[in-house]
């Protein structure tokens, strides 16, 4: 007897073609051959409740809702201290996984083939291989950068252990949820109300980042595996605190249009530094046999619609789509039509992990090595020609919104405002601020005992921008007015009552000032 469970791939339609169920895997962890950093590993795992929603077990058949459960698997670099404890091995991380499915009392011998990856000797033995995480080891005594981890369709925290491992000893906070339906562990189809959920948990996973001294909460990313690649981008579109996005092999490639359904979703919100790691090219003879849209291996429409980011697509041609995970890599049947060998496909895995590393020292730690490495093309970066296509994509300045200007005027005081405006015009040659925003911040700030003067200032600015504006002339006397500057005040309404005759408010104002 075995659960049958969907096998955490990419959702598409088309998701057969990922997935090869005859030969199998002969790997190890070793095979992978990453240069880990210098910090020591930690990991916790904990489970967190978002009372703001509800949930249901669903083995448990009964009626009892709960609020929603959100599991959260968390690697963070550790202090440098000596330790008996032994590291965690891949079982540990499996148990993490069937507690995620909510099968936690599930033997440990049944959870290979219990979630349908193959009980063989090989598979078997890679459940004693130890890992680089110790549990729950001090964290170091500083901020790291921090990296919200979206794992694929209906999938575990744990599933890409090795990536985040690897990012962690190189100074990153990883921390991960599993991927789950609405109210039920189980998910719909990869639908828009699938995605929102996970964009959801994504937001949890950010507001939690409060309760971890260790973490940076100025800079965080997002990193999403197929499924998860699709709802970590609609979430940066919600979430200005989110710096960059690695997609691996992201559903964002094949499913956009799920994600241009979302009533959050807008192309232009997508301002930030963004890399995409996708599969090879399906063979034409798969594409053929698997009935299969032959688009799959050339299309992005996403990237190609990208505005305002810094845009990084680069194309894995030793990698089908389930090894982008560390659970792919180890426990995945092999595709004997398109897969290449188990040496080439942890190499491409290595390479993987050095791209999202490099691609996140360079946009949140400011690495101008990074920066250099992620601008090289692959070949100057030392890897084989062949192995990685690159493209690039510079983004389209982005327009000078209002709130910019406002924080730009804050920073000098809001003194010299007309030269200020004068020195943005230089780059941005178009923006010019509504007279109603104006308006509205010259009043908010004047009539603030702190910003008096700030104020008049800004209306000082708006009437230069809009000589014709009699509302604006009005609020300018007002606030000459309030600072007991009657002269001018006089002038302001004058020049108010020049522009529209009928403004009472004036009138009454200047016969108030005689």
């Amino acid at each position: 007897m075995k659960l049958t469970i969907h096998t955490r791939v990419i959702f598409l339609s088309a998701a057969a073609l990922l997935l090869g169920l005859v030969s199998h895997a002969q790997v190890s962890l070793k095979m992978i051959n990453l240069n880990y950093g210098l910090w020591p590993v930690g990991f916790k795992h904990e489970v967190a409740d978002d009372s703001t929603r509800t949930y249901k077990r669903m083995g448990d058949w009964n009626n009892t809702s709960m609020p929603r459960p959100i599991t959260v698997s968390i690697w963070y670099p550790a202090k440098r201290t000596a330790t008996n404890q032994s590291p965690m091995n891949v079982l540990n991380y499996m148990q993490i996984f069937k507690e995620e499915e909510e099968w936690e009392n599930l033997p440990d011998d049944r959870i290979l083939d219990w979630f349908s990856y193959s009980n063989t000797p090989d598979n078997r033995s890679h459940l004693t291989e130890n890992c680089k995480a110790y549990r729950n080891l001090p964290p170091a005594p500083q901020t790291f950068p921090v990296v919200i981890y979206a794992p694929s369709f209906q999938a575990s925290s744990i599933e890409n252990f090795v990536l985040c491992e690897y990012l962690a000893s190189q100074g990153y906070v990883v921390i991960s949820s599993p991927s789950r339906g609405t109210e039920t562990r189980q998910m719909e189809a990869g639908t828009e109300k699938d995605m929102e959920t996970q964009a959801r948990d994504i937001e949890f996973l950010i507001g939690r980042c409060g309760r971890y001294p260790f973490v940076d909460r100025e800079k965080i990313a997002t990193m999403g595996f197929s499924f998860g690649g699709l709802s970590n981008v609609l979430s940066q579109m919600q979430n200005t605190a989110i710096k960059a996005i690695v997609s691996l092999d992201g559903t964002i490639r094949y499913q956009y249009p799920v994600l241009k359904k979302s009533a959050y979703a807008d192309i232009e919100r997508v301002n930030v530094p963004f890399l995409h790691l996708a599969q090879k090219d399906i063979p034409a003879s798969v594409l053929a046999e698997d009935k299969l849209d032959a688009s799959l291996n050339d299309a992005f429409v996403f990237y190609d619609d990208l505005v305002y980011s810094e845009a990084y697509s680069l194309k894995c041609h030793d990698m089908t789509h389930s090894y982008f995970s560390t659970l792919g890599v180890l426990f995945q049947s092999r595709d004997p039509r398109q897969d290449k060998s188990d040496r080439e496909i942890m190499t491409s895995y290595r390479w993987v992990s050095i791209y999202a590393l490099q691609f996140l020292d360079a946009y949140l730690k400011g690495d101008k090595k990074a920066l250099t490495f992620i601008n090289n093309s692959p070949t100057a970066n030392g890897i084989p020609e062949g192995l990685i296509s690159y493209r690039h994509k510079a983004p389209k300045k982005e327009a000078l919104n209002f709130e910019d200007f406002n924080k730009m005027a804050a920073g000098v005081q809001y003194a010299g405002l007309s030269a200020l405006y004068d020195s943005v015009l230089i780059h941005h040659p178009s923006f010019k601020p509504k007279e109603w925003q104006l308006n509205n911040l010259g009043l908010q700030l004047l009539f603030n005992s702190k910003n008096i003067q700030n104020g008049v200032r800004v209306l000082e600015l708006a009437t230069k921008l809009y000589p014709g504006s009699a509302n604006l002339f009005d609020s300018l006397g007002e606030a000459y007015m309030f600072t007991s500057q009657n002269d001018l005040a006089k002038k302001a309404f004058k020049t108010s009552l020049s522009l529209d005759s009928a403004n009472t408010n004036a009138a009454q104002r200047l016969k108030q000032l005689h």
